[in-house]
């Protein structure tokens, strides 16, 4: 803090920020680019999902329309593969990309992945810490106690590691789909390069979900520190 100004908000929020905006303005262009493009074979995003579910064993795992624009995700408590209206009956190259790459979770689930693992036993604790770190960390710095703001970062950085398990989850899944639509010959080698841009543009939005809570940790270390200097 310098005479009231928040200069680490400056430093690390506002570019993490910037990066955020566009990673979704990168996912959301290329999405649509590609969902004007066709496949071949015209198998719709549902299809391809049935056939590589199958393919592996995964009858049991339903696949369901869920409403929205890229909300598709595979629910492990449930065992269902979600695809959004603009994937479930669409046979553009991006809606099968999208479709494959919710299956490698379930694939994932299945074969019991280790960060996927990871990253389920450690919801609770990082539901939590979002939840009561930062009021913590006020009445910390409200009763000038250095334990409790201590704890709260500490709460607060279950958030990065959060986000940094998810990311092998996110990459190894988008890798399965995209070998498996190639073994399987679903697209061919040149559609296969626009649903690889997909993928690799959605990614972008994980790393900077984590860029963006590294961010937020780090000013909060440093304001706690300048504090704890000051005092």
């Amino acid at each position: 803090m310098f005479y009231g100004f928040d200069i680490y908000y400056f430093i690390f929020i506002v570019p993490a920020l910037l990066f955020s905006l566009w990673a979704q303005y990168k996912v959301n262009s290329t999405y649509s680019k590609y969902s004007q493009v066709g496949s071949a074979r015209k198998l719709t995003g549902s299809q391809a999902a049935r056939t590589i579910l199958d393919m592996n064993g995964l009858q049991h795992v339903a696949i369901e329309r869920v409403s929205g624009n890229l909300t598709d995700h595979f629910d492990p408590k449930t065992n269902v593969v979600r695809l959004s209206d603009s994937v479930y009956n669409n046979y553009s190259i991006a809606a099968v990309g999208v479709a494959a790459h919710e299956c490698g979770h379930a694939v994932q689930y299945a074969q019991g992945y280790s960060p996927m693992k990871l990253r389920s036993a450690i919801i609770p604790i990082t539901n939590f810490g979002s939840t009561i770190s930062i009021p913590l960390i006020l009445i910390g710095f409200l009763l000038s106690s250095e334990a409790l703001v201590t704890v709260g970062i500490l709460l607060f950085s279950t958030v990065a590691v959060f986000q940094l398990v998810t990311l092998p989850v996110e990459f190894n899944a988008s890798n399965r789909a995209l070998a498996v639509l190639e073994q399987r010959d679903m697209l061919s080698a040149q559609e296969l390069k626009g649903t690889k841009k997909v993928l690799s543009a959605a990614a972008m939005t994980y790393v900077a979900a984590l860029v963006t809570s590294l961010a937020q940790l780090l000013r909060l270390i440093m304001v706690f520190g300048g504090r704890r200097r000051n005092n």
